[in-house]
């Protein structure tokens, strides 16, 4: 019954793991003296593990003596999980707990054809009296969805020929790291985007919660604002960010 719960391992290749993810944490090469002290394992036992590392091209070490580092089929390995990673997929069951959580319905807009686009929504038990269903397009320079994606994708933005936010807009944005709307497009109606970027800096997706005014915190400090910021950086992180 144990063994069904928890399917046994290699335990070898779980120990030798250990130092191929200190380095990923590390970010960095090390000396072998220190990579073995992060993985929780004596330099001796360590370095058999970085000889078989290396053949195989997880491992590399500068000029055969110097520091271990991430070798070529990690990285190859890294680029190809990226390329795997579906944003849309990946956001779905975020806004699912920020709606829960947050209380307001949260939704996914991604730039399509017509401009900022939504693909997702996750009903918050607040009601909402605006149209945010599946294939709404957002106003550029009214709603947050909008500013959003015209201070980050700037180009794509004015290429579709529609009023833009202004210069003061898209600043508060960047210096932000997100957009608000308060009773813009509709009155007593309010709302947030949070930015997702991908691996190459270009952005994805907004996180964007809807809610009545009244009980929409816009503060740069509020919850809901710091909850949506933080849930656009673990993506972007996961995204390769």
């Amino acid at each position: 019954m144990d063994e069904a719960k928890s399917p046994r391992g290699i335990q070898s290749i779980e120990v030798g793991g250990q130092l191929l993810l200190a380095l990923a944490h590390q970010g960095r090469p090390m000396a072998l003296k220190d990579l073995a002290r992060e993985a929780g394992m004596t330099p001796a036992k360590a370095h058999p593990y970085l000889v078989s590392f290396i053949k195989l091209g997880l491992v590399e070490q500068a000029d055969g003596s110097g520091p271990y580092g991430l070798g070529p089929l990690a990285l190859q390995l890294g680029l190809i999980s990226l390329q795997q990673y579906d944003p849309v997929r990946l956001a779905t069951p975020v806004v699912e707990a920020l709606a829960l959580d947050l209380g307001h319905t949260v939704a996914i807009a991604v730039w399509g054809t017509r401009g900022p686009t939504i693909v997702r929504v996750a009903e918050g038990p607040t009601p909402v009296h605006i149209s945010m269903r599946h294939g709404t397009v957002m106003n550029l320079a009214g709603t947050a969805s909008g500013r959003l994606f015209a201070t980050y994708r700037a180009e794509d933005a004015a290429a579709l020929g529609e009023p833009l936010p202004d210069a003061a807009m898209t600043a508060a944005v960047r210096e932000a790291g997100l957009a608000t709307s308060r009773d813009g497009v509709v009155p007593g109606v309010s709302a947030a985007a949070a930015p997702v970027f991908d691996a190459s800096g270009r952005l994805v997706l907004a996180l964007t919660a809807i809610g009545p005014s009244a009980s929409f915190d816009t503060a740069p400090t509020s919850e809901l604002i710091t909850a949506l910021r933080d849930a656009g950086g673990l993506l972007s992180r996961r995204l390769g960010r």
